[in-house]
């Protein structure tokens, strides 16, 4: 996904009910996250960091969406279990396929096919602003934040 372009069509329904759509959104910039798993150390450390700052991206008018190939039940159990404040949605293949984070992984010489860690900047007229491939989780909810504030 290169910079500038403009971003994948995108329908979603979050766990909480709420749709996510590009073409409904103009004006608006997104935050789109994708995750490997709920509820696992890095991913559950993710949504807290993107909760603890849900108010400053809200303040910017900006919308956090997080995607993961889990179902939206399994969803509704992570965002209980760690009173997470950001939308979750379920990516049927489609999403990640489109932003190219559905990718080949190795662990311990076994090769799969798993969700990259990724976070997409949309900006309000639907391209892309930003992207960080292979996000190490520590201080990258501030950087793509400060990325935001950027963008006006």
């Amino acid at each position: 996904m290169e910079l500038g372009t403009q971003a994948p069509p995108l329908v979603l329904e979050a766990s909480d009910g709420r749709r996510f759509s590009l073409a409904d959104r103009a004006g608006r910039p997104l935050v789109l996250y994708f995750y490997p798993k709920d509820d696992t150390s890095g991913c559950t450390r993710e949504a807290q960091d993107f909760t603890a700052l849900a108010a400053d991206f809200a303040a910017a008018d900006a919308d956090i969406l997080g995607v993961s190939r889990d179902d939206t039940a399994k969803h509704g159990m992570f965002i209980a279990k760690y009173e997470l404040g950001v939308s979750l949605a379920t990516d049927d293949g489609s999403l990640s396929e489109g932003f190219g984070t559905w990718i080949e992984k190795s662990m311990y010489g076994r090769k799969y096919m798993g969700m990259e860690r990724a976070t997409f900047l949309i900006d309000g007229t639907g391209r892309v602003a930003r992207a960080w491939r292979k996000v190490r989780v520590p201080g990258h909810a501030a950087e793509v934040l400060a990325a935001l504030r950027g963008l006006a």
